[in-house]
């Protein structure tokens, strides 16, 4: 999975997957949802991001993290 974030868009887009996407739906204003072509989720944008979720802090749950890697 990786985050990134394009400043001069402010738009964050979440890749979930390597494959690549065939169909994005608009789920809500400025949010759209990347499909492959089994209908499974490969992304999701998020346009003016933002102004809709605090892009300051990441925290993560439970994941299994045996095989992270960070490039900064």
């Amino acid at each position: 999975m990786k985050f990134n974030y394009y400043i001069d868009t402010d738009s964050l887009y979440i890749d979930l997957t390597e494959k690549n996407s065939v169909e994005s739906v608009e789920i809500s204003a400025g949010v759209v949802v990347d499909y492959d072509e089994n209908g499974n989720i490969v992304g999701i944008d998020i346009d003016n991001a933002s102004k809709k979720i605090n892009l300051s802090k990441l925290e993560t749950h439970s994941l299994p993290l045996e095989n992270i890697s960070m490039i900064a």
